[in-house]
C-alpha cells in the first residue's frame, strides 16, 4: 500500500472516531429534559377547550387537531409563555402587589330628617268637637304646656256629672267615687282640674289640650269644627335641636360602615359650611327597590341652620370590619368567572411567562381590591391586558377562564386542617432526610408521620370528605410504615412516593393552615417514570436522588393557605 493511501485511511479513521465521540459522549450525562415525560397533547385551533393525547379530528367542527404549542414548553398548564413581541402588541403592563393603608373614603347621599326620638304626638284623649284652635299652621313654634286647642265633649260632661254624684256618696261607696275620678284621669284630666270641678260643683263643657313638649309643629291634622274620636292624632311636634341625617348605602359600601364612625357632610343651600355627625344605626335590611340600606347619623342643629328634607352629600373615612392582609391590586387586573376571581402573575426568568392564579378578594377601595388570599407582596401581576393573556393562553391550550380544571377542594373544619398540617410538617422531616440520603433519620421522621395520621380526628369529617379521607389515610400509613421499618434508602424512596402521592391529594382536597406548600416533580425518578413530592420551600431539593441530582425537578403547583 502506498504511503499516501495509508495517511488518508488514518485521517478518515481519526475523523470517524472523533464524530463517534461527539455523538455518543452525552449518553451517560446526568443532565435531562424536565419535559421529556410529557406526551404530546393536541387541540383544535377553533375550539381550544378540546384536548386529547395524539392527533385526530375535532368532535365539534371536524378540523384536524394540532399539537398544543407553548413558547417555552412549560409543563405547568397554568403557566403561559409569550414572546416579547406579543406582549408589546397586546400592550400588556404589570404592577407589583404592595401593601396599602386599608382605609376608604366613601361618598354617600341622603336627606336631613326629623329626629323621631324627639317627636311628640298629641292625640285626642276623649271624643269631642274642636271649639277653638290655637295652632294655625305647620311650622309654628310651641312651648311645653302651651294651649293647642279647646274641645267640647258631651262624654266629658257626662263623666263630670258622674263624679259630682259619686262625691255625694263617697262615704257610702268610696270605690265608686275613686272610679269616677280615675275615668277623668285616663282622659288626661289633671288632679288640679278635678279638684276645681269638685270645689265649684260646676260641670265644664269644654277642655283645653296642651303641648307635651316644646318644638315646631310638623303636622296638623285638625281644623276648627272637626270632630275627633279617642286616639285621633291632632298635632305632631318635633324638637329640631337634634336632627337625623339618613344616607343611602349600597351593598358594596356596607363593609366599610360601622356605628360610632363620624361622617362629614354638606348641604347645597349652605355652600362652604361643613357639618359632622355620628353614625348611630345601620338598617339590617336592604331596600328591595333601590338595593340600599339606610345609614342614620345624629347631628346637633346649632343655630337652626339645618332643615328637615334638605339634601346631603356626605363623606366617610373608615376601615372595613373584616380582617384583611393590607395587600391591594388594581381592579383592572381581575378577571371574573362565576364565583372565582383570576389574576395573571408574571413568573421569574428570562422568558416572559404568566401564571393563572385564583385569588380571594375583600372589599373594593376605589380602583383597588384588597387581597385576602392568593398573592404575596412584591409579586408582579398583569394590570393591563389580562384578558389578552387569557385569550392567548386559551388559544395555546393552556388553562384559561374557559377551560380551567374544576376545583377539587372540599370544605372541612379548621381543626382538621390543623391536624393535616401537623402530618405535612412531619412529612417534611422525612423528605429532608431523604434529600440527605439519611435512612435512619427518615425512619424516625416517618414514625412521627404515622403518629400524626393516627391523631387526625376523622369524626370532624362527614359525607364526601369522610369518604375521601378514609381512602387516602390507609396508603399514607402504609408508606409511613414502610419508611420507618426499612434501612435501605432506595427502598424507603419507593415508600416515600406512595406517601407523597396520597398526601398531595389530601392537601389538594382539604388544604393546610401553613402559608404555602409546593408540589414538585422529577421526571427521571424510578427509571424515568417520574414522581412527585411535597415541599415547604420553593427551591428544588430532590428526595428521590439526593446529592447525585439534587436540583432535578420543577415546581408544578403551589398550595396556599385557605
Amino acid at each position: 500500500m502506498k504511503p499516501k493511501s495509508i495517511i488518508i485511511n488514518i485521517v478518515l479513521l481519526a475523523v470517524g472516531l472523533l464524530l463517534g465521540w461527539l455523538i455518543f459522549s452525552g449518553e451517560g450525562s446526568a443532565t435531562h429534559d424536565h419535559t421529556s415525560d410529557t406526551k404530546t397533547e393536541y387541540t383544535c385551533s377553533m375550539h381550544p377547550q378540546i384536548r386529547q393525547q395524539g392527533p385526530g379530528k375535532c368532535p365539534l367542527c371536524g378540523m384536524n387537531l394540532i399539537p398544543v404549542s407553548s413558547a417555552g414548553g412549560s409543563s405547568n398548564q397554568s403557566v403561559h409563555e409569550m414572546t416579547p413581541e406579543a406582549i408589546a402588541l397586546a400592550n400588556i403592563q404589570t404592577t407589583k402587589v404592595k401593601s396599602v393603608s386599608v382605609t376608604n373614603e366613601l361618598t354617600l347621599t341622603g336627606k336631613v330628617k326629623v329626629n323621631e326620638q324627639q317627636l311628640s304626638v298629641v292625640t285626642a284623649k276623649f271624643p269631642g268637637r274642636i271649639e277653638k284652635l290655637f295652632v294655625n299652621f305647620e311650622g309654628q313654634e310651641v312651648r311645653k304646656g302651651e294651649r293647642l286647642a279647646t274641645i267640647y265633649s258631651p262624654e266629658l260632661v257626662t263623666a263630670q256629672r258622674e263624679l259630682l254624684e259619686a262625691k255625694k256618696m263617697a262615704s257610702i261607696s268610696p270605690q265608686l267615687y275613686e272610679a269616677a275620678k280615675e275615668k277623668l284621669r285616663l282622659w288626661k284630666i289633671s288632679d288640679k282640674q278635678i279638684e276645681k270641678i269638685e270645689k265649684t260643683n260646676e260641670v265644664v263643657t269644654t277642655l283645653d289640650v296642651y303641648a307635651d313638649a316644646s318644638g315646631v309643629v310638623t303636622k296638623r291634622q285638625i281644623s276648627l269644627g272637626d270632630y275627633v274620636s279617642t286616639g285621633s292624632i291632632m298635632v305632631e311636634i318635633a324638637n329640631l335641636n337634634t336632627l337625623w341625617v339618613v344616607l343611602d348605602a349600597y351593598e358594596s359600601d356596607l363593609v366599610w360602615i360601622k356605628t360610632g364612625s363620624t361622617i362629614n357632610f354638606t348641604v347645597p343651600s349652605l355652600p362652604g359650611k361643613e357639618f359632622n355627625a355620628t353614625i348611630q344605626y345601620i338598617n339590617p335590611s336592604m331596600n328591595p327597590e333601590t338595593r340600599t340600606a339606610d345609614v342614620r347619623a345624629a347631628v346637633p342643629n346649632t343655630g337652626s341652620l339645618l332643615k328637615p328634607e334638605m339634601l346631603v352629600n356626605a363623606t366617610l373615612q373608615t376601615k372595613p370590619d373584616t380582617k384583611v392582609s393590607g395587600l391591594a391590586i388594581p381592579a383592572t387586573a381581575v378577571l371574573w368567572t362565576g364565583k372565582r376571581s383570576i389574576v395573571y402573575v408574571k413568573q421569574k426568568g428570562t422568558t416572559p411567562a404568566f401564571e393563572r392564579r385564583e385569588v380571594s378578594l375583600g372589599a373594593r377601595v376605589k380602583d383597588l381590591y384588597i387581597v385576602e388570599k392568593g398573592l404575596d407582596e412584591g409579586e408582579e401581576i398583569v394590570s393591563n391586558g389580562a384578558f389578552s393573556v387569557d385569550a392567548s393562553a386559551q388559544l395555546s391550550g393552556s388553562y384559561s377562564m374557559m377551560n380551567a380544571p374544576e376545583t377539587t377542594s372540599l370544605e372541612v373544619p379548621e381543626a382538621f386542617r390543623e391536624q393535616l398540617t401537623v402530618v405535612a410538617t412531619n412529612y417534611y422531616g422525612v423528605k429532608n432526610a431523604l434529600v440527605e440520603s439519611n435512612s435512619l433519620t427518615a425512619a424516625t421522621a416517618a414514625k412521627e408521620v404515622l403518629k400524626a395520621l393516627k391523631a387526625a380526628d376523622m369524626k370532624l369529617l362527614d359525607g364526601q370528605a369522610h369518604e375521601k379521607w378514609m381512602a387516602l389515610v390507609k396508603p399514607m400509613e402504609q408508606g409511613a410504615i414502610g419508611i420507618s421499618t426499612k434501612t435501605d434508602v432506595e427502598t424507603q424512596r419507593k415508600d416515600f412516593e406512595l406517601l407523597s402521592e396520597h398526601l398531595i391529594e389530601a392537601v389538594e382536597l382539604f388544604g393546610l393552615t401553613s402559608e404555602k406548600a409546593y408540589r414538585a416533580y422529577c421526571p427521571m425518578a424510578f427509571d424515568d417514570t417520574g414522581a412527585y413530592w411535597l415541599s415547604e420551600f420553593e427551591d428544588i431539593k430532590n428526595p428521590y436522588f439526593g446529592a447525585s441530582m439534587l436540583k432535578c425537578g420543577e415546581n408544578r403547583e403551589v398550595f396556599r393557605k385557605r
